[in-house]
């Protein structure tokens, strides 16, 4: 097998992967919201991200100022504004950390599939 007819297949089987991947995905999360829509959950992890982000936004601050009066507002903003957006990430991550997993989960599962059945394509069991 050349090198053309190789990079054709190996590409044809990443994109099949991918493919089973992405189906995966959405059938996780379909499979943990059941039929919901996923704007209440949103709206909860929203909710519930908000003290990280101000936990965050006062450690930006505090570790922002300087122990000199010159260009210390700028800096203490900035500070904050990063920690908060930081906080609140990771909030909304922590949130919503089961739709992840489910999604994550459900990827990894049909995407284990598309391997399995490469791995039987290049090595055929013969029973008989």
């Amino acid at each position: 097998m050349n090198l053309q007819a190789w990079s054709k297949t190996e590409l044809a089987y990443g994109h099949k992967v991918l493919e089973r991947g992405l189906q995966g995905a959405r059938s996780g999360r379909e499979e943990f919201l059941r039929g919901t829509a996923p704007r209440p959950l949103l709206c909860e992890s929203l909710r519930h991200a908000v003290r990280p982000a101000a936990l965050g936004a006062c450690l930006g601050i505090v570790g922002g100022y300087p122990g000199t009066r010159r260009g210390r507002t700028g800096r203490v903003m900035r500070f904050g504004l990063l920690a908060g957006l930081i906080g609140f990430g990771m909030g909304m991550f922590w949130e919503s950390r089961c739709l992840a997993a489910s999604v994550a989960l459900g990827a990894w599962r049909s995407m284990g599939r598309a391997r399995d059945e490469h791995w039987l394509e290049q090595h055929p069991i013969d029973y008989a």
